[in-house]
């Protein structure tokens, strides 16, 4: 069964539109949204908590219409958006009290193990806390009633690069459950390309692709060459291109360019980079 199914998902507002969105998120596995600001990430992971209405499609989580049973899906679902969202005047051990009651599954042990893990005060309030600290106390809450799907935005953001290491240990830990997936949202790429199973690119609301992250790595590569040579390869196998005065640095398809030129490994922000550059 896959975590996530989204198809033909739609949502139109007066200066943009996320078009015709698919995408599957298998059990086990963790895949990363990326796209610039404005890309329709946000607005995706909206959708699927049923916080906008959608235009048109379906989203289902773990097989089940997110709207008839979105009730009982939420309690599947842990959360982090951009903006951490608890009481201000709370500290960490009053908003567990608070917690508890929200989740059926709220694990105590899990709660305050992970906030002594991440060096979450107990009696500051919420409203003296950092940004990077915030997004740890999100996190932590998000994992503490034993979720089985995470839907992060940008949830490394704002945290130092320790920090960083110590949630993606985290994350890639939860996803070692078969029953267990993750949809995370990030300008971070490099963190994505650690831990990711699958990459998803948007641009301007329009899926540019999705698929496995090793796959990309096997298909698309970076070859640095003339404008001559640029020219004389087949239209069908560059993807992007990047000009200046030395030359071209093109994303190139691997199996769709003569053997024996110099293809180098290509990065998910190069390959991200180049592909928005080709359809600008």
């Amino acid at each position: 069964m896959n975590a996530l199914e989204i198809r033909n998902l739609t949502k139109t507002y007066p200066n943009f539109t996320l078009n015709h969105l698919d995408l599957t998120l298998p059990n086990g596995c963790i895949m990363g949204l990326i796209g610039e600001n404005g890309a329709g990430k946000s607005t995706t992971i909206k959708l699927i908590l049923d916080m906008i209405e959608k235009d048109s499609g379906t989203i289902r989580i773990f097989g089940a219409d997110h709207e008839q049973n979105l009730s009982l899906t939420k309690q599947d679902l842990g959360v982090v958006l951009d903006e951490v969202g608890f009481p201000q005047c709370l500290d960490a051990k009053q908003m567990e009290k608070i917690l508890r009651y929200t989740f059926r599954n709220w694990d105590g042990n899990v709660y305050r193990s992970l906030c002594r893990t991440f060096s979450i005060p107990e009696h500051k309030p919420f409203r003296e806390f950092s940004r990077g600290m915030k997004m740890k106390f999100g996190i932590i809450a998000a994992l503490s009633h034993h979720p089985k799907l995470l839907l992060l935005d940008e949830a490394t953001s704002g945290l130092d690069p320790v920090a960083r290491d110590e949630v993606l240990t985290l994350l890639n830990e939860f996803t070692r459950e078969e029953n267990h997936a993750i949809l995370i949202s990030s300008h971070i790429v490099s963190d994505l390309e650690k831990i990711c199973d699958y990459i998803a690119f948007l641009h301007q609301g329009t899926l540019l692709l999705c698929e496995e992250k090793d796959r990309l790595f096997e298909e698309y590569g970076i070859l640095s060459c003339s404008k001559e040579t640029l020219n004389a390869l087949p239209p069908d196998a560059v993807k992007g291109v990047q000009l200046s005065p030395y030359g071209a640095k093109a994303l190139v398809m691997r199996k769709r360019i003569p053997r024996g030129m110099d293809v180098s490994p290509v990065s998910i922000e190069e390959l991200f980079l180049l592909m928005v550059k080709e359809n600008h």
